[in-house]
């Protein structure tokens, strides 16, 4: 295990499948199917898999646990709708019971059976098989269905405001791969440059056209070039990982992103506050939720109400399991019943219900407040990133152009013996250092613009 966690890649691959071959060759139970399979593995590596940002977020949202279980509970909610319009409707039921009464030792006056010692109950035998059919008329069964809706709509709200919030994760780790991929190429350019220098400066000191120093210079220069180039490796390594924590089941996965478009245009500003307005899940959510505490208050002043019970119930409850009995009496037959509950007094507690119920509600009109005006806020920091950003890349790719030519025309002076050594290290650090602005840049771009697409639910 400590050899294999210091490999990596095709090696690793090779390292692990020479291992399985090896161990099932040792334990004797290996076939030689199985030993042909794991030298299969060791020499044909997985397939490199090309991703795009859409792919990068149907991906993670088949993978990403959290998620999941928020849609589940969604479904879920959704069935709670269902299940209250159906306690608006008539419920049937099909009742079957045989019921023994251990007998007192009397005769009852009717067919001479015996009396059973229990008062309540009807005989010593007593069957019954009855179909009731129940309906309860109230304020509180219309507006429990109400809350399942409005219960239903803040959880589908709920669960759009948690994908784009795995939207944002994916968005932000799919351009921080690209971010370091480029920076790693940065890097070995860097590291490049730095080690011809560093022959140049070894030549110019041996042809004795320059002093050590310059070779000293040099050589520090190349190291520290080295270090940010292994540094850099480790940066782009670990986000790779990071992201394929969320996009496949092993993490380990060879896989390509796909560049973003740079060009893309922004939005007008009309044009986003008017579809952020409209398709903000974190508004719709807090709708939803004043909505559902107004419902609560109906619900809690629906117990003020009376209710009205409905049944009827049709069978046999007798003696004998039977349609008639022995004495030619017909033991079939229905009944009907109609109770109208009214409520008088419970010590004040559906008063207080009330209350607690129009507490919440105006605690979630205050949150709906909060949610937009932190919706203003993130539309204009969004939206002022994107522009400030986008100005600053055509400003970012002249100063990568303008180091470049400093670089080749300080490296041809000093060449030629009229530029210095630090002269040629602070143009290599400059091109350097305007590079990775750039890339940053171009990042920042592509997050604040995919932050607004989130933002106005059109990513």
């Amino acid at each position: 295990m400590i050899f294999r966690l210091g490999l990596t890649g095709h090696r690793s691959r090779q390292y692990c499948g020479a291992a399985l071959a090896l161990s099932l060759l040792l334990a004797g139970g290996g076939s030689e199917y199985a030993l042909a399979q794991a030298a299969a593995t060791s020499t044909s590596p997985a397939a490199t898999v090309s991703i795009s940002l859409n792919d990068a977020i149907q991906r993670a949202q088949a993978n990403e646990p959290a998620f999941a279980a928020i849609a589940a509970e969604t479904k879920a909610t959704q069935l709670d709708r269902s299940i209250a319009k159906a306690a608006l409707l008539p419920s049937l039921d099909y009742h079957n019971q045989f019921l023994y009464t251990q007998p007192n030792g009397e005769v009852t006056q009717v067919g001479g059976q015996a009396a059973p010692r229990f008062i309540a109950n009807n005989a010593v035998h007593e069957y019954t098989s009855q179909a009731t059919v129940n309906e309860t008329l109230g304020l509180q069964g219309v507006a429990g269905v109400q809350r399942a809706s409005a219960a239903s709509a803040r959880a589908a709200a709920e669960l759009e405001v948690a994908r784009r919030g795995l939207v944002s994760a994916v968005v932000g780790l799919y351009f921080g791969v690209l971010a370091s991929e480029r920076k790693l190429t940065v890097s070995q350019r860097a590291a490049g440059e730095a080690d011809a220098f560093t022959n140049l400066a070894q030549k110019r000191e041996a042809a004795r056209e320059v002093a050590h120093a310059d070779v000293v210079k040099a050589e520090l220069q190349q190291q520290q070039r080295q270090r940010d180039l292994a540094d850099a490796q480790l940066a782009f390594d670990r986000s790779r990982l990071e992201l394929g924590i969320l996009l496949f089941p092993d993490p380990r996965t060879s896989y390509t992103l796909q560049a973003g478009d740079t060009s893309a245009a922004l939005p007008t500003r009309a044009e986003v506050e008017a579809a952020a307005g409209r398709m903000n899940p974190e508004l719709k959510s807090a709708l939803a939720l004043v909505r559902l505490n107004e419902i609560d208050v109906l619900a809690a002043k629906a117990a003020y109400m009376p209710d009205l019970a409905l049944n009827f119930t049709y069978g046999i409850d007798a003696p004998q399991f039977a349609v008639n009995g022995p004495d030619g009496i017909r033991n079939l037959g229905y009944s009907a019943s109609a109770t109208l509950d009214i409520p008088v007094w419970n010590w004040l507690s559906t008063q207080n219900k009330v209350k607690q119920s129009q507490i919440r509600r105006d605690a979630a009109r205050v949150a709906l407040t909060a949610t937009q005006k932190r919706l203003i806020v993130a539309l204009d920091t969004f939206y002022a990133e994107a522009v400030s950003v986008r100005t600053q890349l055509a400003s970012l790719d002249a100063s990568v152009q303008t180091a470049a030519e400093s670089l080749r025309l300080t490296r041809l002076r000093y060449t030629g013996g009229e530029a210095t050594v630090l002269e040629v290290v602070d143009a290599e650090n400059a091109l350097t250092g305007s590079e990775i602005a750039r890339e940053d840049g171009l990042v920042r771009y592509q997050a604040a613009l995919a932050n607004l697409q989130t933002l106005t639910g059109t990513l």
